[in-house]
């Protein structure tokens, strides 16, 4: 059974993303979100949370997706090396997109909400909340922008 792996630069964005992957994966051995950027305390301990509210069952602190999670059985959620405006997730992007054309599963998301495969979450309040209760200290961020819990999206590249 392949394992979901869940590439997120800094933590928040792999809910911000990925909700409805965290909250629908059952079919899946593992949920795992590997954590790229240089974090702080604060934030490490509430990524931590994640493992309360959702079946994440690992989660790795690195600033590499570990040599262990390289199988080609496992589904890669990269952010979108086009759509995403900030540096560290166009970097993050990158690798996926090498990932990809070394035959590897890649799908590609979006945190910038600009990407045209963007949609709605079906239950937005149900993010929302899970946000606030994993992130407590970024709450303001979707309190002043809706666009964090309202939507998410995901595409595969054909190759």
């Amino acid at each position: 059974m392949s394992d979901i792996v869940i590439v997120s630069p800094h933590p928040d964005d792999e809910i911000i993303s990925s909700f409805e992957i965290l909250t629908n994966s059952k079919d899946y051995s593992n949920v795992i979100v590997v954590y790229t950027a240089v974090i702080n305390e604060t934030r490490k301990k509430e990524a931590l949370n994640l493992k309360i509210y959702t079946n994440v069952k690992h989660q790795f602190f690195n600033r590499s997706i570990p040599p262990l999670l390289l199988n080609k059985e496992n589904i890669f959620y990269f952010p979108d090396p086009v759509y995403e405006t900030h540096p560290v997730h166009r970097l993050q992007g990158s690798i996926g997109e090498q990932l990809l054309r070394n035959g590897f599963n890649v799908i590609f998301y979006s945190i910038n909400m600009q990407a045209p495969y963007c949609h709605e979450v079906v239950d937005p309040i149900k993010k929302e909340t899970l946000l606030n209760k994993v992130y407590p200290s970024q709450k303001s961020m979707w309190t002043q922008d809706a666009k964090y819990y309202l939507f998410e999206g995901r595409c595969k590249w054909l190759m």
